[in-house]
């Protein structure tokens, strides 16, 4: 099996976007959103995140297979149920989640845009090897759950 692109794990990266967002909040202007708007966003966006990462983790965990997103091929089920129904990618969806709102309470309008950068560079380097081999795993399954559940939301 060809190794993942993804030198970094997952929350390697995230951790990585998340300091690079506050470096860039504190060379760049801020911005002034409103701080009702601001605080509502950043609860539902931190809301979201539990939501689909704790949802996502206890579905690998009902289903008795792996978390380790370095090593896809080491699946032993294919979870589509719960937030697997909405998303294919809970686990990054849930992090994005936290990015953004990491970048409304920097209110800064730069680092929101680094936080949306998250979702190619996932695409392209984790994602895409993933999905290879999760279809190598699970065939025809696998691709009915694909066409019928999005990668983000």
């Amino acid at each position: 099996m060809k190794k993942l692109e993804l030198k970094l794990p997952p929350v390697g990266v995230f951790l990585l976007v998340a300091l690079s967002m506050w470096l860039l909040a504190r060379w760049t202007p801020g911005h002034d959103f409103h701080p009702v708007f601001r605080l509502a966003v950043i609860a539902m966006s931190m809301l979201a995140g539990a939501v689909f990462g704790i949802g996502a983790l206890v579905g690998f965990r009902r289903n008795q297979t792996t978390v380790n997103p370095l090593e896809p091929e080491s699946a032993s089920a294919l979870v589509t149920r719960g937030v697997y129904r909405f998303s294919r990618n809970p686990m990054y969806l849930a992090l994005l989640w936290v990015l953004l709102a990491i970048g409304f309470a920097l209110s800064n309008l730069y680092a929101l845009a680094l936080a949306l950068c998250f979702v190619p560079y996932m695409n392209r380097f984790q994602i895409e090897p993933e999905e290879r081999a999760i279809e190598a795993l699970f065939g025809d399954d696998y691709r009915r759950y694909r066409a019928r559940v999005r990668r983000w939301l």
